[in-house]
């Protein structure tokens, strides 16, 4: 496979659903709905922007509402292709101490899939997290220095989690957002300098007026100047986007805002209405929401 330097192009963004047994069906199925919806173009259906690919432990994997799903490619096979992914989905469900003690699997592929981010941040990737899901990127210590959330009935051990990474690896606790659907830190797309950028926003900007200019995936591919790759080597876990969302309903407005900054805000609205949802926006650090 060619190795692209940004997914946000007019061919399919290769991702990985990371299936662990237990896991929340409805996690899986909301996003994957979204994101197989997706069209570069509207009116052609050969131009799906996402391929998508399954992997687990075994050839089947039970849900915890007693779904089975038939996976493609073993938790060995998605490490040696790991390189491949531009998005890797972690679904929430059956997050219990037995696998976070055991750091097994999904846990090592969240890991490596951020390393491999660290040691090539010349490619776009982003690690988007369902509900309790989130619970295995704060034992990991990966929302290190970041913000994030979860599924409101699992905010205290969320919290939990991420004090006490911060505090065993010595790093920058996480801000925890209670109150949002989703929470993307790593913005991909960069216009212009810094100082010039009207989508990072800072405490000194308070009473500027917002810019009218377009926002999200179409902005990124109308620049005329494409993101310093120093500048994302830079940034935390190599550039990696890390998008962290509550539950059930807020993952398919996580992966909306997805399909709207890889593919573009009208793909993202098309799905909407496809599938009947109101798209209610999270927050997006640094930056403004598309």
């Amino acid at each position: 496979m060619a190795h692209k330097s940004s997914a946000v192009a007019d061919e399919p963004i290769d991702v990985l659903f990371a299936l662990h047994p237990k896991f929340n069906l409805m996690d899986f199925a909301g996003p994957l709905e979204v994101l197989t919806t997706a069209l570069h173009e509207a009116n052609d259906p050969s131009s799906r922007a996402f391929e998508v690919t399954i992997a687990s432990g075994e050839p089947t994997v039970l849900s915890d509402q007693g779904v089975t799903v038939q996976s493609q490619i073993t938790w060995k096979e998605a490490h040696e292709r790991l390189s491949e992914f531009d998005v890797l989905v972690v679904v929430g469900g059956n997050v219990n101490d037995a696998i976070l003690k055991a750091k097994a699997e999904p846990m090592p592929l969240i890991t490596a899939y951020s390393e491999i981010q660290k040691a090539d941040p010349t490619h776009e990737r982003t690690l988007l997290s369902i509900c309790t899901g989130s619970i295995f990127l704060a034992e990991l210590g990966i929302l290190s220095g970041l913000s994030a959330t979860t599924h409101p009935d699992h905010m205290t051990q969320f919290e939990n989690l991420c004090s006490h990474s911060a505090v065993r690896d010595l790093t920058e606790r996480t801000d925890v957002i209670e109150d949002a659907r989703y929470v993307v830190n790593n913005l991909r797309f960069d216009i212009g300098d810094e100082d010039e950028n009207p989508y990072v926003r800072r405490k000194s900007d308070a009473g500027r007026r917002p810019s009218n200019a377009r926002k999200g995936s179409m902005s990124f591919k109308g620049a005329t100047r494409r993101e310093s790759i120093a500048r994302r080597a830079a940034m935390r876990l190599g550039g990696l986007r890390v998008i962290t969302s509550g539950g059930v309903a807020a993952g398919l407005d996580a992966a909306l805002y997805l399909v709207s900054v890889m593919v573009s805000e009208e793909s993202a609205n098309e799905v909407a209405r496809v599938m009947q949802l109101t798209w209610t926006k999270g927050v997006v650090v640094d930056g403004l929401d598309v």
